[in-house]
């Protein structure tokens, strides 16, 4: 079987379900009780190895997504070594090899030590990651850029980007909106991330390179990416939970209400939504990023920014998008387990899979997590949709108790 063939077929079908992707349906039921969904797949995870285990570890993180449904994830290359060679991969390789639970795919550094100046090895490290991404910096230099895109092209290798203009944060830790404006926050406006979209959707264009933009949040992003799908552009992008389901309206002085990008305003919300229902947004990753209890203490001006997402994704989204019929399963599971792996190429096997009992409800707490982090605007939330068995090709990683 080739790739292509393989990165299409979906669990077998044992229900009467709305017929879906693959031409059957996504969900299925596995016996009376329960539902198989295919193993999730998240395309912008941090857990954190090597370099700041004390906030994640590939063991931890594993279990998070394990717990969460996920057989696939693809992590991010803020760590020290940052990946930017072959020999800094490698100590990432080794403790994936040694820890992993599910299939672990690092992403390689776009520039040396993730600075924006130099570029990284990408040769070098091509064969050995799913993509190229300085995901937690946006890289500043049109021409670094421009020459990242021309040998990713080259290597046959994605670039995925977190676009943020540096010049127009002034010092922002949330949204420049309403919440902002009341109590006296400094925010982050929303130009700072698709000024830089709309700078490297131009780059794709020129260089003919596959581009995917990470967890967009405004309706400018939305409008823009929309364009350049319509014009020919390879670009696919990703949002989040979190940017679906709340807004700055939300907010609350706590740390577990900081991310970056920030939650935006109603009218962003409700864009993504509307992207996610046209296809303009192609996939659902979480962008886990755990932190200490102690990084998180500080209240939203000084907290770190960042908050884990892995164990509440499809709860939370199947509460709040399926249930109330924005949504069906069988798309939610599109966005979230195939439509990544159909554009990073990353295999869906039939013994990669997860059983849900899709009417169990619960609240989530965080002090019950497999992450090590605890910081979800989530907490406290009643959901529907509970995980009881999660199989990652072909071996139990997950057994709920």
């Amino acid at each position: 079987m080739d790739q292509q063939q393989h990165l299409n077929r979906a669990p077998r079908q044992r229900s009467g379900l709305p017929r879906g992707i693959g031409g059957g349906s996504v969900a299925a039921f596995d016996d009376s009780k329960y539902f198989r969904l295919p193993g999730f797949c998240d395309v912008h995870v941090h857990f954190r190895e090597p370099g700041f285990s004390y906030k994640e570890d590939l063991e931890t993180g594993t279990a998070a997504a394990a717990r969460g449904g996920y057989t696939a994830v693809c992590t991010m290359p803020n760590l020290n070594p940052v990946p930017d060679s072959p020999e800094h991969l490698e100590v990432q390789l080794r403790a994936i090899r040694e820890k992993a639970r599910i299939h672990v795919y690092p992403y390689g550094a776009i520039s040396v030590a993730e600075l924006g100046t130099d570029l990284a090895d990408l040769e070098g490290m091509a064969k050995d990651v799913i993509a190229f991404s300085d995901d937690g910096r946006g890289v500043q230099s049109e021409d670094l850029m421009r020459q990242a895109m021309l040998r990713a092209k080259k290597l046959n290798r994605i670039i995925a980007a977190h676009c943020e203009v540096n010049s127009l944060l002034e010092g922002g830790y949330i949204h420049r909106g309403a919440y902002a404006a009341a109590h006296g926050h400094r925010g982050i406006c929303s130009e700072s991330e698709w000024q830089q979209i709309r700078r490297d959707l131009r780059l794709a264009g020129e260089t003919g390179c596959a581009y995917h933009v990470c967890h967009i949040s405004t309706k400018e992003s939305v409008d823009l990416i929309r364009k350049a799908k319509a014009a020919g552009i390879d670009v696919t992008c990703e949002t989040a939970p979190h940017y679906l389901v709340m807004d700055d309206s939300c907010l609350q002085e706590d740390g577990r209400f900081k991310m970056n990008p920030p939650l935006r305003s109603p009218a962003d919300r409700e864009a993504l939504l509307e992207g996610l229902t046209d296809g303009t947004i192609d996939m659902i990753a979480t962008d886990h990023a755990p932190h200490s209890a102690e990084e998180k203490s500080r209240g939203l001006e000084k907290s770190a920014f960042g908050i884990v997402g892995l164990e509440t994704a499809f709860p939370v989204l199947y509460t709040r998008l399926v249930l109330p019929g924005i949504l069906s399963l069988d798309k939610l599971a599109d966005l979230m387990a195939c439509a990544p792996r159909r554009r990073f190429g990353i295999p869906l096997g039939e013994e990669d899979y997860a059983l849900w009992d899709l009417e169990r409800e619960w609240v989530i707490d965080p002090e019950a997590f497999a992450s090590k982090g605890r910081a979800t605007p989530f907490a406290g939330w009643t959901v529907r949709g509970r995980c009881v068995r999660t199989v990652c090709g072909g071996k139990p990683v997950y057994e709920a108790e």
